[in-house]
């Protein structure tokens, strides 16, 4: 079983930037797809980012473009969320979660493998 760990959450105030970490253990090139959720309180959870296992393809939501990016680094363990100019409205918790099926990024089901979340928190 993969094993998933997130990390870089925190509390910033608007317009600032964090950047998660979601560490793979071994690594996810045994999977389809790794996404980036969120949780926001009180909202269903909103598939935000993914890429492909080999970094080729990425998809980032609307709601988030031009201010988040996703990348991996080159050994597949380690895939990246940079946020930038966050808002109050980015606030929740973040989970990573790898697909070992095809399917679309951006739904929950897609995914069968899911790591423990890390808390973003933007203040206004």
């Amino acid at each position: 079983q993969l094993h998933l760990a997130e990390s870089g959450g925190g509390s910033v105030q608007a317009g600032g930037s964090l950047r998660l970490s979601c560490t793979a253990s071994p690594n996810i090139h045994t999977t389809e797809v790794l996404g980036w959720f969120r949780y926001p309180p009180n909202k269903g959870r909103e598939g935000i980012a993914a890429i492909s296992p080999e970094g080729f393809d990425t998809y980032v939501a609307d709601s988030v473009k031009g201010r988040f990016t996703i990348s991996q680094d080159n050994a597949g363990t380690t895939v990246y969320l940079q946020m930038n100019s966050l808002k109050p409205e980015d606030s929740g918790m973040y989970y990573c979660a790898t697909a070992r099926n095809v399917g679309p990024w951006y739904v929950v089901q897609t995914y069968n493998n899911w790591g423990q979340g890390t808390q973003v928190t933007v203040s206004s």
